[in-house]
């Protein structure tokens, strides 16, 4: 019923906002109707936590409305019995969030923001998103822009470096990947090759070649985290440490709160049932109100954590589960005066 509720009017929101770029960019139907299940999906998997909370706060409201819950624990069922199915529905809900959030969330992701990216930046903006990447010790990478849907970048160019010495410079007007045989094509190819007698130049209208690189690295790094499922990122982050990257901080962000978000589903919906369990005198509204302040600010910690870490040295595992462990705080005290 929540989802049912709040996720069409977030794609008609979405839709007026952004129908003039669809428009001028003559976006086709079919791309913009895969879009939106995506954006359904991307969406879920950022707010779940928040649905499920204000769904347990509206069920259990009608129950303390009509007195039920009066009902129940006036014939002998104790608090933690009445819990009981709560955690069961949350556990099994939490359970498949996280699969959500390991492996069919990143797919989304992937299609989303290249959807974005492609289609509703304008070509400047994309211009200045530009992919520079040291993939080795002697080879570093660029490109102006990247479609992760068609595999295709512009303004490629590879340097290969040893010492403080360039040794040759690949460069193509374009390059896009071909998974079949995981070959690359170039068009527009040139190589300078750099020797003592003088450079040696090489040129040629398309070349199918192989790279050392792998697709991911020719990624925007502004979203690349989300594009990969939770075992890719984790070697993904690996992989980036090794090479000295300045953005691991924001991509163990993004890990952490795979495992993070469940569990602060799990926190939310203990405190919505200790909130909402009393009958009182505003009824739902009043309930509701509470449980939506709690909510947003437990969403506003998260937000000013995450980006604590992203653009400083505060630790990302503790920005990402200092929030859960404040409310988990914040939970058993509500479900202690519950009790009472």
């Amino acid at each position: 019923m929540m989802l049912a509720l709040f996720i069409p009017i977030m794609i008609i929101v979405n839709l007026a906002e952004k129908i003039d770029k669809m428009l001028a960019n003559e976006v086709p139907f079919l791309e913009i109707l895969s879009y939106y299940g995506d954006f359904t999906i991307y969406f879920l998997n950022i707010l779940f936590p928040f649905f499920l909370f204000l769904s347990v706060i509206w069920f259990t409201s009608k129950l303390a409305n009509n007195t039920e819950v009066i009902a129940f624990l006036s014939s002998g069922v104790s608090f933690t019995r009445f819990l009981r199915p709560y955690l069961i529905g949350a556990t099994i809900v939490c359970a498949a969030a996280f699969v959500l959030g390991t492996y069919i969330g990143p797919s989304a992701s992937r299609d989303f923001k290249a959807f974005e990216y492609e289609y509703l930046k304008k070509k400047k903006d994309r211009e200045t998103q530009n992919v520079y990447r040291l993939i080795n010790d002697n080879d570093l990478i660029y490109v102006s822009s990247f479609s992760t849907k068609s595999k295709t970048g512009r303004n490629f160019t590879l340097e290969h470096i040893e010492g403080n010495e360039l040794k040759y410079k690949l460069s193509a007007s374009r390059i896009r990947f071909n998974p079949k045989d995981t070959t690359y094509t170039l068009n527009g190819y040139k190589k300078k090759v750099i020797t003592p007698n003088g450079d040696i130049l090489f040129s040629q209208r398309k070349l199918d070649t192989t790279f050392t690189f792998d697709i991911d690295d020719l990624t925007p790094v502004e979203y690349i985290a989300e594009t990969l499922t939770t075992p890719e990122l984790r070697r993904f982050i690996e992989k980036e440490k090794a090479r000295g990257s300045s953005n691991i901080s924001g991509y163990e962000v993004t890990l952490y709160k795979r495992f993070g978000l469940p569990v602060a589903a799990y926190i939310l919906t203990i405190i919505a049932v200790a909130v909402s369990s009393m009958k009182r005198r505003g009824g739902m509204g009043i309930n509701l109100l509470v449980g939506i302040v709690i909510a947003c600010s437990f969403l506003f910690f998260d937000r000013i954590f995450s980006t604590m870490a992203n653009q400083s040295d505060f630790s990302p595992l503790v920005a990402v589960w200092l929030p859960n462990v404040v409310f988990a705080i914040l939970a058993a005290y509500l479900l202690y005066n519950a009790k009472r």
